[in-house]
Parts: C-alpha cells; sequence; structure tokens
C-alpha cells in the first residue's frame, strides 16, 4: 500500500560540508512528486535521505526526520535495508545485474528475502514485468542476459526488480537521462500506470518531463558556490510552471538560469 513521507527539517552532510539544508515536505501517495532545479542543488542527495542510500557514502549523515506514514526511518532501530525494501529506487542509468537472467534480475530481491518456491517466483516474475510493461517483450526469452536488453528494456527491467519486492515507494533519480526518446515515452507511460499502487518521486532536468508525468514538483536552489541546496517552493505542478510563488522558481523556468 503506497504511503504518505513527511520529511521535518532535514539536512543532509557529506562530511562536514552542509549538502542539503533544514528541508522539509510532504509526498503525498498514490501521487507523483518531481524534484527540478540546477546542478549541485542537493536533489539527488534529498532524494537519497528518503530512503537512507545518503548514508552509502562514507561520512554521509543527515540531521531532521523522514516517516513512512508513523515509521521514523532514521529511528534508533531501524534497518537501512529494511528501509530500502520498502522504499525502492531506480537509478540514472539501467543498472541490471550483468551475470543474471531476466529472470534472475527480477527475483533477485526476492530470493533475498526468502521466497525459494519456484511457483512463487514464477508469479511474481511474471507480474512484475507486467507491471513495467515488459513481460510480452521478454517472456519467450526469460534465461537470457537481461544486459542484453536495450537500454529502455533495461531500465523497464530495473523497475521490475524494484517492484517485485512490492515496496511502497518508488524513487527514480534521473531514470530516462540515459535513453532515447521512444525509450523516455515508455518509461513515462510506466510512471503513470504505477502512480495508482505507489508514492512516487522522480529527479529530473527535464523541465518538460516533469510538467508531463508530475502531480506535485518542488524546485530546489542553491545559493552560491559552496552553499547547501535548499528547497523553494512545493507546489502543484500546473501552478509551479505557470504561476510560481517565487521568483526564483519563475526564473529557473523560464530559462534565465541554471
Amino acid at each position: 500500500m503506497a504511503k504518505r513521507i513527511e520529511v521535518s527539517d532535514l539536512n543532509a552532510y557529506y562530511g562536514g560540508f552542509l549538502a542539503v539544508e533544514n528541508v522539509s515536505m510532504t509526498i503525498e501517495p498514490r501521487s507523483v512528486t518531481a524534484f527540478i532545479g540546477p546542478s549541485g542543488c542537493g536533489k539527488s542527495t534529498f532524494l537519497r535521505t528518503l530512503n537512507r542510500m545518503h548514508e552509502v557514502i562514507p561520512g554521509a549523515r543527515v540531521e531532521g526526520r523522514v516517516m513512512l506514514d508513523d515509521q521514523d526511518l532514521y529511528g534508533e532501530k531501524i534497518d537501512p535495508v529494511a528501509v530500502r525494501r520498502v522504499v525502492g529506487m531506480v537509478f540514472q542509468r539501467p543498472n541490471p545485474f550483468p551475470t543474471m537472467s531476466i529472470y534472475d534480475n527480477v527475483a533477485a530481491g526476492l530470493k533475498l528475502n526468502g521466497v525459494k518456491r519456484k511457483s512463487d517466483l514464477d508469479g511474481v516474475v511474471e507480474s512484475s514485468l507486467k507491471g513495467a510493461n515488459l513481460w510480452n517483450e521478454v517472456k519467450d526469452r526469460l534465461d537470457k542476459p537481461g544486459a542484453g536488453l536495450s537500454g529502455g528494456q533495461q531500465q523497464r527491467l530495473c523497475i521490475a526488480r524494484a517492484i517485485a519486492v512490492q515496496p511502497q515507494v518508488l524513487l527514480m533519480d534521473e531514470p530516462c537521462s540515459a535513453l532515447d526518446p521512444i525509450s523516455t515515452l515508455a518509461i513515462e507511460d510506466l510512471i503513470a500506470q504505477l502512480k495508482s499502487q505507489y508514492t512516487i518521486v522522480i529527479v529530473t532536468h527535464n523541465m518538460q518531463q516533469a510538467a508531463r508525468v508530475s502531480d506535485r514538483t518542488a524546485f530546489f536552489n542553491i545559493a552560491g558556490t559552496g552553499r547547501p541546496g535548499k528547497l523553494i517552493e512545493l507546489d502543484e505542478t500546473s501552478k509551479i510552471f505557470t504561476n510560481p510563488a517565487e521568483k526564483a522558481t519563475e526564473d529557473y523556468i523560464t530559462g534565465r538560469f541554471g
């Protein structure tokens, strides 16, 4: 079941450097929220704090709260690996496991979670590939390497792998930046379908993409070299792109900077 994310007073650090300063926001379930802003504004860093991927980097740390419904993801007894099962992630470049078949790519997370019965794995692999709009293209070659698929198919395979473990949230860090226009459209169509089941957050440099796929858009900005990124405003996507509240947002969207 999709869940609401409540972020309060979040600061993200790399060692002594404050990368994201004092972000608070609500991310609604069964919707798409897009993060936009110039390079270096902290949007990808902030995205990674939502499933504790940020802290994989040595010296990285977070202050503040990230609540998934009523659970504090940074609580004392919370296992980061368990967090990442609930809050899945799709990365900028498709990253199927290169030595694994299409089938085993999708089943990998299930096997790690202790699912061993082949009939159970078969059902979830099929439903996940169908959910990623990939089943009809690969159903006759499930034993072939996932790395042999096209870039767009690989990215949909990674989405199938992410949804196989039944997360409540899907984070996507520029999922189309390495893809051609046709593959990009397929991913955007898929995002539109998946939002009825998941809470989806997408980082994108493509403002047209943000306008097409998201319900709400958050604009991040950076005050200057060596300064932390900040959330400038978050609102309905239609309002952000037609009547933003902040001049900095308007300047970015109209191409005056960034």
